[in-house]
């Protein structure tokens, strides 16, 4: 429907303003390779502000403002594609053999795809299977561990999944509240 050229980058380490809430995250937008906007926010989720990448497009007018980048259905729709390529290249890292590469990655951007599960629900399954959690049945305090496998070590009769909530695994596995869920 929409003609556009992307080019998308997930870099391995985290930008110094990652949780900058004033500086504006986004790809770079060109429409028939004219430079449009560096930080077109309106094309990729908010969770997603790490991806770098430039969007070329030939679909859209070259005299493009940002209200109509906010009002126009193709924009809307490269924003679908976009998130759902740049989440495809985060799932092709988890799915990869090497582990610890995703884990690195999940070091430096799980609480940003963490906000995506709240945030947006047009992406919520397919951020499901690139989540990875710490547990108590684990070592240390890394977070490896995939909802998939939670699931599956759940006893029989099991229905929910309770979690606490502290600033390391070792805070966890000190409350008073596991042994009360671990008792069940």
């Amino acid at each position: 429907r929409t003609e556009y050229t992307l080019l998308l980058y997930v870099p391995s380490a985290a930008p110094f303003d990652l949780w900058d809430r004033e500086h504006r995250h986004g790809v770079k937008l060109y429409v028939r390779r004219v430079f449009i906007m560096d930080d077109a926010e309106q094309l990729l989720p908010p969770f997603l502000r790490f991806v770098r990448g430039v969007v070329d497009s030939n679909d859209l007018p070259l005299n493009v403002s940002r209200e109509l980048l906010q009002q126009n259905a193709d924009v809307e729709a490269m924003r679908g594609a976009l998130a759902k390529r740049a989440l495809d290249l985060v799932g092709k890292l988890a799915a990869d053999e090497d582990a610890d590469k995703y884990a690195g990655f999940w070091r430096e951007f799980g609480a940003v795809l963490k906000e995506g599960v709240a945030g947006d629900e047009a992406t919520r399954e397919k951020l499901l299977p690139l989540l990875r959690f710490a547990s108590t049945q684990g070592e240390g305090d890394a977070a490896g561990v995939r909802l998939a496998d939670y699931v599956a070590r759940m006893r029989t009769g099991q229905e929910h999944i309770y979690y606490l909530i502290g600033g390391s695994v070792a805070a966890a596995r000190t409350s008073p509240y596991i042994e009360r869920l671990t008792a069940k």
